[in-house]
């Protein structure tokens, strides 16, 4: 096993992209040192481990760095390959867990960015947009995963995979967003979605590793200007 100092994790405790990484680093049981940044106040080891994008989440093995949580699940993944295994061995299966979560990134993060942005008028019609993109998204993880538990089990217990991770550290908390911008989603349209979520929710590390639910109610509010009501 690595010994603490030979990985570091440089994140925010609110970024789901870097709940990300520590959900890896912990079920992989990979030893990390985490460094929390101020990202209006950008530290100097963050802009030299990544000059071009100036962002978290950056892994740092032995002196080297690696940027984008997608490309970091990857590699630790790759790195340390022991189980549980993020992605699954077969090619094609791979394929389609990186569609997907590419997918996810690309198009349904963004849609619910411009739901928690917008107000009225605008905000009914971004939350359609969204229903609409996670049917797609739904629609998808059922017919490329039709035999899948949405967690993926590894011996005797139920563990988390690559997709669970990038829709979990996000997904999970709904309850936050909701209450911060004043939006309730409604599961009957995606139930497939929010079931799969309410059982990543349910799993010990999730829980333990997400960010504490009142703090990042506070947090989002103060990004997107949402008093409390």
């Amino acid at each position: 096993m690595e010994k603490p100092s030979e990985v570091v994790l440089f994140g925010t405790w609110s970024s789901s992209y870097c709940t990300r990484i520590k959900l890896a680093l912990e079920l992989k049981g990979i030893p990390y040192e985490y460094l929390e940044e101020d990202l209006s106040n950008k530290s100097h080891l963050l802009i030299h481990y990544n000059p071009v994008h100036r962002k978290v989440p950056v892994l740092r093995h032995n002196g080297k760095a690696i940027a984008e949580s997608l490309v970091i699940l990857e590699y630790i993944d790759e790195q340390w390959n022991h189980a549980p295994k993020l992605l699954p061995e077969d090619p094609y299966e791979r394929a389609k867990v990186r569609f997907w979560a590419n997918f996810y990134d690309q198009k349904y993060k963004p849609s619910t960015y411009r739901l928690m942005t917008s107000k009225g008028k605008e905000q009914e019609i971004a939350i359609d947009d969204s229903y609409e993109v996670l049917k797609v998204f739904e629609e998808g993880i059922i017919k490329d995963f039709p035999r899948k538990s949405p967690l993926i089990l590894n011996g005797d217990m139920f563990t988390l995979g690559f997709l669970d991770i990038v829709v979990g550290s996000s997904a999970c908390n709904y309850k936050a967003v909701n209450e911060a911008v004043g939006v309730s989603q409604d599961p009957k349209k995606n139930p497939a979605f929010w079931s799969w979520v309410i059982a990543m929710k349910d799993c010990p590390l999730m829980k333990e590793t997400l960010p504490p639910h009142d703090r990042l109610v506070a947090k989002i509010r103060s990004i997107f200007s949402h008093p409390p009501a």
